[in-house]
């Protein structure tokens, strides 16, 4: 059960920031700086707090508070990345402390205590605090493209009016146990 809570949590995590990065392939350079009005946040804004997020998690995550002296939350929410190459080198920094600190943890870990702002979580609990954190993020940044891409939208889900098909597709098939991304991690890899 345990193994299987942390092999899930990681996929979660891939498929969340592989469906952020698809959101945001379909937007010009310029629109990844697009805000609705001062007191929103481009989809720059958010990738820049979720890498300062990341960063002061997962880094040296069984053995230091999550919220780490040296983060500047505040200034995560202003726009300091200039480029979709910036943009993208601390999207991948943040993640890959994510998954380093993430991979090689083992059941016994899962009910150790690991502290955010002096605050006692078990690591599953940890775990599963951030993954509802940064799937709100994802959700914001697939919601901002989808409104300012320029292009037509290339769904990440199940098309508008093809839910029909698709699940006729998937009935089609005989009952088996996998989790719902590992279709997505096929696709990847093909």
């Amino acid at each position: 059960m345990n193994k299987d809570f942390l092999d899930s949590s990681i996929k979660l995590f891939e498929y969340y920031k592989s469906l952020a990065e698809k959101a945001m392939a379909q937007v010009s350079d310029e629109k990844l700086f697009w805000q609705y009005n001062a007191d929103s946040n481009s989809i720059a804004i958010i990738v820049q707090h979720l890498w300062g997020n990341m960063l002061s998690r997962w880094t040296d995550f069984l053995t230091a508070d999550g919220e780490k002296e040296w983060r500047d939350r505040d200034a995560e929410f202003e726009d300091l990345i200039r480029d979709r190459t910036e943009l993208y080198t601390k999207w991948e920094a943040g993640w890959a402390c994510l998954l380093q600190a993430l991979r090689p943890l083992n059941e016994s870990d899962l009910n150790k205590i690991v502290y955010i702002r002096n605050q006692g979580h078990t690591v599953t609990e940890a775990i599963t605090r951030q993954l509802a954190h940064y799937a709100s993020h994802v959700g914001q940044i697939i919601y901002i493209a989808k409104m300012v891409a320029e292009q037509p939208w290339q769904t990440l889900s199940i098309a508008k009016g093809a839910s029909n098909d698709f699940n006729q597709e998937k009935f089609a098939l005989e009952k088996s146990k996998q989790h719902f991304t590992d279709e997505f991690t096929k696709d990847k890899s093909e």
